[in-house]
């Protein structure tokens, strides 16, 4: 029970979220004190990979995980039978390719390293950039599902290695140009997460993070009210801008948008 339950005479309802570290489970966890005021007691657990929350959530482990956008969803479900959805939106953030060793796609050598992601539709959309930035092509129609093996023509020749997304930003000074989320390169403390070649941008909202959750309850009360008060919370706001630099181009809030689920 918290303090704040405790003063009302009430018992606080305990509500389990997984996150990943950096920005999911620092907003998060600034969100804990506004929620312990509204009686609920937020028990926030770390995941270390992209595939374990939504094996825990569908076994009922956590009720809401909160590291994945639509499209990343969408394919799990397909992938691993989830019965899963989403109860409210969260942070937009722009990706974008990152070079340490080049200030221009140009200047990249033939048979340069590129290290993108390895799950099927942030490989697309890092392979979608480097169509715009002229490294690639891909076959006609082929957008964010895109893979390797959509390419048709690679005149740099360029080697790509395959790496499970939050940990690009480590592998960054390895590779001629890495596939990057700038609040992962912040929280890796790797380098300047505003130094990007070419972003994706903040425009589409399909990739903003979710609050997922298991189809039965995705009316639940006291998830629509954490949700809720996530979104308010001015700690929460201040946690998510410290995360991605302070640097507004880096991320976008699309709940604070007209229009916005």
């Amino acid at each position: 029970m918290t303090l704040a339950g405790i003063a009302r005479g009430t018992a606080a309802e305990t509500l389990k979220i997984g996150v990943l570290p950096g920005v999911y489970a620092d907003s998060v966890n600034a969100a804990v004190a506004d929620a312990a005021a509204q009686s609920i007691d937020l028990k926030v657990i770390e995941f270390s990979d992209w595939t374990t929350p939504n094996i825990a959530l569908q076994a009922g482990d956590i009720d809401v995980n909160y590291f994945q956008h639509r499209p990343f969803l969408d394919n799990a479900i397909k992938a691993g039978g989830f019965d899963l959805t989403d109860a409210g939106i969260g942070v937009l953030a722009n990706i974008g390719l990152y070079s340490l060793k080049h200030k221009s796609f140009a200047a990249i050598p033939e048979n340069g390293s590129v290290a993108i992601a390895s799950d099927p539709v942030n490989q697309g959309r890092c392979l979608v950039l480097m169509q715009t930035a002229g490294l690639i092509k891909l076959k006609d129609g082929v957008g964010i599902g895109g893979t390797i093996d959509d390419i048709v023509a690679n005149p740099k020749h360029l080697r790509f290695s395959e790496v499970d997304g939050p940990q690009l930003a480590r592998v960054a000074t390895d590779v001629d140009l890495a596939f990057g989320y700038p609040h992962y390169i912040v929280a890796a403390h790797a380098f300047d997460p505003s130094s990007g070649l070419l972003y994706s941008g903040v425009s589409d909202k399909q990739f903003a993070i979710l609050f997922a959750v298991r189809k039965n309850r995705v009316h639940d009360p006291l998830i629509a009210k954490f949700v809720a008060i996530y979104q308010a919370s001015p700690a929460v706001k201040a946690s998510i801008a410290k995360a991605f630099a302070n640097d507004p181009k880096l991320y976008a809030l699309p709940w604070e948008h007209s229009g916005q689920p």
